[in-house]
């Protein structure tokens, strides 16, 4: 009997410990559920993406600008055009008259209020502008060009529950959580209803989730439909209520409710859904828009009204019906808002264009200054130089030449990258990045690193062009067969493109028809390691092997190199690091890092002037000479550069306004069948032609005179003699006069050759 006694008392006390601890476990859980939504809800720290802003267009009297390109501009931004303009964002185009109304902005330095501008073009100037307070310039709002996005690629634009609508609020509980107003977090009613639907489907195939649940799932917990996820929902939804306003948490759940996706990018909060549908701030959205928002909540993908038009109309009508069921909205008014279209714009134009490949840059350059984390979740504003005017001809450009080699099966899978940047400055204003401009992935301008021939030989005549006791533009040089033993023993011997020898040419002339015989003797006459400190004092901080080859281009650099190192030649010798970023805002519009311009005198004016002198005879007389008739009238300088085998087709080159660099070639580096000449020079024409508005004006420094030499020889000349070519030299380097030619002589010699 007492064994018995002693067995129950056994079993008893095992049922009350399990229950204790059953107990304990549930309270430490109720503790822990408790210190989470305690402690992270009102302090939420949304990771908000940094947006990156390309320049504004300032408009000023006198500016250069066509009607073609405003309008191109102004519908990137997404300008309404209207025959009344009455609200920011609206503009109208009358001829050659111009009205914008342009809203509310934060820029670096100011946040500028909302107002209406009229312009006047004329001959493709700005000729009159009109503005509040007479102000003799103004700016557009720079263009959205991307975002740095949390690893989870959510972004979103953060409201106070003050900067939403009413209506907008009312319409949303209404449909979402009618109870919203009088339940604890959960509502008893709809999980019965949840309960007998999901009996009779045998499964999980209805929710009962008020407003509260939802936000609770989207903080803190996963989507999966299982029972111990759902208790916990319900059970922090009810500790969040002991927490949390109604108000705090109806603002939670507008900034964080998903409404659309946008590429990778995923919509959250309807602040940033305002701007995607409609290119409005949320207080000014109509009734029928603010439905369509709340249509969405129960399906973004499903009820998208870019490829679902007709389910989305019907769904945000019901939405309206629903409001006036549940007493949040005037029937007469829903009504009207029925038959009010969409109100979206053409997916084209509304959906966010995207330019990966300055992203790339601009990350690579903060990454400096800030880290990853505070980037993609801080929200900064990060204004760069980007000019969307630009970027879309260098994107055009590119894609034209590609598709048409690849229409003519000249070059399958060629490829291509374009750095386009401002000569005295070092402003990147546009990069592509390969033939899918729309590609985030593999970036051509900054990471492909290539060959870069001939474009490395104005390092080797500049070497030269510094010592102007010993080299002039006008010094001859042999292009005589070359050969050179190599430290182990193998031999060297480049060959010209045209795989002639053309004896004793003008210093100029060897660099302008690109020879290489005669660059690879200079190289040698100047030594290696000279050649590669101008490398490096020009802009280049890759290693470069000292090898014989490197005068011809025998070193792998990017575009992005490259266009650094002709950088330093564009403005005149004065190395000036390339620079996308201007500057970096927080969240409430204090700049925090500015980005001036940082300038290094690394060359004297005289070389540097005598050198550009060279890469303009490129374009005259030389490699680039096909620049005569695909940009007449119009001075630039630049180099051609070929790869063996025409692996890789370059072209650099510069106005005095704007500098590119052009690659084409292949990822699996075979030949492309294309020059520098036939292939990336074409591209940077085009280029050119659209977008460069100032020639080059090569301006004479005080130490250089001008001095006729005879093309040949390289001797003194008089200007009226024959081959008698003007050419410039440092003060004291000019040849002595030798050869003359009086007028007499040239008239009786052409008497002659006219009797033989």
């Amino acid at each position: 009997m007492l064994h018995k006694y002693t067995t129950i008392h056994k079993y008893i006390s095992k049922r009350w410990a399990a229950l204790l601890i059953l107990i304990m476990v549930a309270i430490g859980t109720l503790i822990y559920l408790d210190s989470i939504v305690n402690s992270t809800f009102k302090d939420k720290q949304w990771s908000v993406a940094s947006t990156v802003y390309a320049r504004p267009l300032e408009i000023y009297e006198g500016l250069p600008l066509t009607l073609a390109d405003l309008r191109e501009e102004m519908t990137l931004l997404g300008y309404h055009f209207v025959s009344n303009v009455n609200k920011p964002g609206e503009a109208l185009i009358e001829r050659n008259k111009v009205t914008i109304f342009i809203p509310q902005f934060q820029f670096s330095d100011e946040l500028a209020a909302a107002q209406k501008i009229k312009i006047t073009l004329t001959n493709g100037f700005v000729s009159a502008l009109e503005s509040n307070e007479n102000k003799a310039l103004v700016r557009l709002q720079p263009l959205f060009i991307g975002g740095i996005y949390p690893s989870h690629n959510e972004d979103r634009i953060l409201v106070q529950l003050d900067e939403v609508p009413v209506s907008l609020q009312e319409i949303l509980v209404a449909v979402e959580d009618k109870d919203f107003y009088d339940h604890y977090g959960i509502s008893l009613r709809g999980i019965g209803r949840a309960v007998i639907a999901n009996i009779k489907q045998g499964g999980f195939s209805q929710g009962a989730s008020t407003l509260t649940q939802q936000l609770i799932k989207n903080y803190y917990l996963t989507p999966e439909q299982t029972l111990i996820r759902k208790a916990q929902e319900a059970l922090m939804a009810i500790l969040l209520e002991l927490h949390a306003s109604k108000a705090q948490i109806l603002e939670g759940y507008m900034n964080e409710v998903y409404l659309g996706q946008d590429g990778p990018r995923a919509i959250h909060g309807f602040g940033l859904a305002s701007q995607y549908y409609f290119k409005k701030n949320l207080m000014h959205l109509s009734l029928s828009q603010q439905a369509l928002l709340v249509a969405l909540v129960r399906g973004a993908s499903y009820y998208n009204p870019w490829r679902n038009p007709e389910r989305a109309l019907k769904r945000r009508n019901l939405v309206l019906d629903i409001a006036v069921r549940e007493n949040r909205l005037d029937a007469d008014v829903a009504e009207s808002a029925k038959q009010t279209p969409l109100g979206i714009g053409d997916r084209s134009t509304s959906k966010t264009k995207r330019y990966p490949a300055y992203l790339d840059l601009v990350r690579k350059q903060l990454q400096n200054d800030y880290k990853a984390e505070d980037l993609s979740s801080n929200g900064l504003s990060i204004f760069t130089h980007f000019n969307p005017l630009i970027q879309e001809t260098a994107e055009s450009s590119l894609v034209k030449m590609i598709a048409k080699q690849k229409k003519s099966n000249a070059s399958a899978n060629l490829q291509g990258a374009v750095i386009v940047t401002q000569p005295n400055t070092g402003a990147v204003t546009a990069i592509v990045g390969g033939s899918n401009t729309q590609y985030a992935g593999f970036n051509r301008a900054i990471d492909a690193r290539r060959q870069i021939g001939s474009l490395m030989k104005p390092a080797v005549y500049l070497t030269a062009l510094e010592n102007s006791e010993q080299y002039t533009l006008a010094t001859p040089i042999s292009d005589a067969a070359y050969e050179q033993t190599l430290e182990n023993g193998d031999s060297w011997s480049p060959k010209n493109y045209d795989l002639k020898d053309h004896g004793d040419v003008l210093l100029y002339k060897a660099l302008a028809h690109s020879y290489n015989q005669a660059t690879a003797r200079l190289g040698n006459e100047l030594g290696l390691d000279n050649i590669l400190s101008t490398i490096k004092r020009l802009g280049v901080d890759s290693d470069i092997p000292a090898v014989p080859a490197i005068t011809l281009g025998a070193a792998e650099l990017s575009p992005l190199d490259v266009a650094q190192m002709y950088q330093t030649i564009s403005s005149g010798g004065f190395y000036t690091p390339l620079l996308a970023i201007s500057s970096v805002v927080d969240a409430r519009g204090e700049v925090l890092t500015s980005y001036p311009i940082d300038i290094q005198k690394r060359f004297n004016s005289s070389s540097i002037y005598t050198l550009r002198h060279a890469l303009q005879a490129v374009t005259h007389e030389g490699s680039a000479k096909a620049l005569q008739w695909l940009l007449p009238d119009f001075a630039v300088a630049g180099k051609t550069g070929t790869t063996n085998d025409l692996r890789d087709s370059w072209f650099a080159g510069f106005s005095d306004d704007m500098q590119a660099v052009v690659w084409l070639g292949r990822d699996d580096n075979k030949t492309t069948g294309l020059t520098g000449s036939s292939g990336a020079l074409r591209v940077w024409a085009d280029i050119f032609k659209a977008r460069a508005q100032q020639p080059l004006q090569n301006l004479t420094p005080k130490n250089i005179t001008l001095g006729w030499v005879d093309s040949e020889t390289g001797v003194g000349s008089e200007d009226n003699c024959d081959n008698a070519i003007l050419l410039p030299f440092v003060s004291g380097s000019e040849p002595k006069q030798e050869k003359r030619c009086s007028t007499t002589d040239k008239v009786i010699d052409w008497f002659r050759n006219l009797s033989n």
